[in-house]
């Protein structure tokens, strides 16, 4: 079975990540294939558009495939402890290449962000040109359950939300609705998944004559203005969220949340996702948005590769992929395992940098987008 599928009708491109099982969850072979599909269609002159989405109704995309990175790293802690594991590296950094070479594609992208779509699912969505969310869109990072950081670019798109939403999401792993999606600068349109096949219709009829982003623009915007978006739940909670504006530790941030109003299911929610989650995850969001406030979506890349490989030589990733996907028990044993319990050098070893400049593995972006391929 191939992994993507794809095809061109009409000067559109249509990729479909094609792993219904796994709710379409990004593997290394996934990641290449689209990879490779991505990089052949910038440059062909018979595609006007691409249009990305997802095998069945359930997913656009539930993510990477974490199992495998948590099998690696275990094997490799046999070998040698120090050293991550190269299938770690190889998909951490040729998925932050397909992010980034999504952010900057010269022709119109249109993701459908329909059902599931968390982790590496909103790394291809973020930096598409058209991104589309439904009634039936439910987005999340919550990498702090598993012992990670919200990565795939969140460093970027988390700092751009307004308020204290970006931090507040990273550090509960909150879910988010459509409405949500068009509230936070997460979606473009807002529009039916029963008008899919009308939008696909659309497209597959139009002449492309003429500037290709706005003719794609004016074929969603037709669907996206025929709907009445319901309201959003973190829109009514944005006197809540403007407390972690001012936010500097995550004992400040534990206190605010904790004299939260009673009886609020979502902030509840968050609540849970915040103290079930790894408190070095906590430390680290924290210090992933504040360093990446100003860094440009290159630098976002790069920093965040060395710390995604980081979280592979350190304990709590590995443990929490353990807890939810292997044992499925559903209790990690953090290292370590409270809040009070975190130092400065314990977080600072999470941001020691693994390569230098000149040799970092995505130096490159920004300058030669081919040479991401060799």
């Amino acid at each position: 079975m191939s992994l993507i599928l794809s095809e061109v009708i009409n000067h559109v491109g249509y990729i479909t990540l094609n792993s219904e099982k796994t709710l379409n969850s990004l593997s290394l072979p996934m990641i290449q294939a689209l990879k490779t599909v991505l990089d052949d269609w910038r440059s062909n002159e018979d595609i006007a558009c691409v249009f990305l989405q997802g095998a069945g109704e359930k997913a656009f995309c539930a993510g990477g495939d974490i199992r495998k990175l948590h099998d690696a790293i275990i094997a490799q802690r046999t070998i040698d402890p120090t050293i991550v594991p190269d299938e770690c590296f190889n998909f951490f950094c040729q998925e932050y290449q397909v992010d980034y070479a999504i952010h900057t594609y010269p022709k119109p992208l249109i993701v459908w962000g329909h059902g599931i779509v968390m982790g590496g699912g909103i790394g291809l969505l973020a930096g598409a040109s058209h991104r589309i969310v439904t009634e039936k869109s439910k987005l999340a990072m919550p990498e702090i359950t598993i012992g990670l950081y919200p990565d795939v670019g969140g460093t970027w798109f988390l700092n751009k939300m307004p308020s204290a939403y970006g931090l507040y999401l990273g550090l509960t792993g909150t879910r988010l609705d459509g409405a949500d999606c068009m509230l936070l600068g997460m979606a473009d349109y807002y529009i039916p998944s029963s008008a899919k096949d009308a939008i696909v219709d659309s497209l597959q009829k139009t002449s492309w004559k003429g500037d290709a982003h706005q003719i794609v623009d004016d074929i969603l915007s037709h669907f996206n203005a025929a709907v009445n978006i319901p309201n959003s739940l973190a829109a009514a909670h944005l006197t809540f969220v403007k407390q972690f504006e001012q936010v500097s530790s995550i004992r400040e941030f534990s206190a605010i949340l904790h004299h939260a109003p009673p009886d609020d299911e979502w902030i509840t929610n968050g609540i849970k996702g915040f103290e079930s989650g790894s408190p070095s995850s906590a430390h680290i969001i924290l210090r992933q948005l504040q360093l990446g406030r100003h860094l440009s979506l290159e630098e976002v890349f790069q920093s965040e590769l060395n710390l995604s490989c980081q979280c592979c030589l350190h304990p709590d990733f590995v443990e929490g992929v353990r807890a939810l996907l292997v044992d499925k028990d559903l209790a990690p044993k953090w290292k370590p395992a409270t809040v009070p319990e975190i130092t400065t050098p314990w977080i600072d070893s999470y941001f020691s940098p693994l390569w230098a400049n000149d040799n970092h593995p995505l130096h490159h972006l920004g300058k030669n987008y081919m040479l991401w391929q060799k």
